[in-house]
């Protein structure tokens, strides 16, 4: 198959354990670009936290994509345009922040263009959330007047076991009104109804005329599992959960072992 598109997740797929992407894997990217294929970074991160990668990858030279907030945002990376995004209802932040305070150890962020949101117990997981995407942590003490008009997505953070309760209590709440999902086991994401990377993805296909077939998409986390189900070429990094792992076409290296530099040497040049 003539792979077109590279999708890649970023934390634990692109990124090693420092956060970094080796310069054997920015040179390959880039180069395949050069070839006039896209590359596509897909992430829950907010789209600040993707920028820095995304300027050294070139992608705004090369008209490549940003897929930001786990398929809430899509920014053509050239123009610097939003060319698709959808937001959480109104409604949304009163009853997740009175289900996440019921929870010790919980922390509820969403995000401004600037600033990460706390409304609860700034913890471990969200303090790491704000050095991935180096934004600064805003407490604030009532969450749901603080939220901004357009809130792309909220996010829980704690420890598995506890989320994993708040999860469950918060998915019965909203059934289907809501996406509920977590992106690692302390990382429960609450996200527009439908949204998720693979449904961003046939949008962006579909206007720019190409198909899922021309598609690799690498993922190593939950959040990753519906874009590797859709596309023409699915992989699973080596360190990724073991759903993900089952449901891969193909295992690659490690995140830490340059695994997508080796799917871009084995199918894509």
């Amino acid at each position: 198959m003539n792979y077109q598109m590279l999708v890649l997740d970023l934390d634990g797929t692109l990124t090693n354990s420092n956060k970094e992407i080796s310069g054997a894997t920015r040179d390959a990217l880039i180069d395949i670009q050069r070839q006039g294929k896209k590359v596509v970074l897909a992430s829950g991160r907010p789209t600040k936290g993707v920028l820095p990668l995304a300027e050294q990858l070139h992608l705004n030279e090369f008209g490549s994509y940003i897929l930001s907030f786990n398929g809430g945002r899509i920014t053509d990376c050239r123009s610097g345009k939003v060319i698709y995004e959808k937001t959480l209802p109104n409604d949304a932040a009163e009853p997740v922040f009175y289900i996440a305070g019921k929870y010790s150890g919980v922390d509820i962020l969403t995000y401004t263009p600037d600033n990460l949101i706390s409304g609860l117990h700034t913890n471990q997981y969200s303090e790491l959330e704000a050095r991935i995407n180096q934004m600064p942590i805003i407490h604030v003490e009532d969450f749901p007047s603080h939220v901004p008009e357009s809130m792309n997505k909220i996010l829980l953070t704690g420890s598995p076991e506890i989320i994993n309760l708040a999860k469950n209590e918060i998915a019965e709440y909203f059934h289907s009104y809501l996406s509920v999902y977590c992106s690692d086991p302390f990382f429960l994401e609450i996200m527009p109804r439908g949204i998720d990377k693979a449904h961003s993805l046939l949008r962006l296909l579909s206007g720019i005329g190409m198909t899922a077939d021309e598609m690799i998409c690498c993922g190593d986390g939950y959040n990753d599992l519906t874009m590797i189900e859709t596309a023409g070429l699915g992989v699973a990094m080596a360190n990724a959960q073991p759903a993900v792992l089952e449901t891969a076409d193909y295992i690659t290296k490690s995140n830490d072992e340059d695994g997508v530099l080796h799917v871009i040497d084995k199918f894509m040049r």
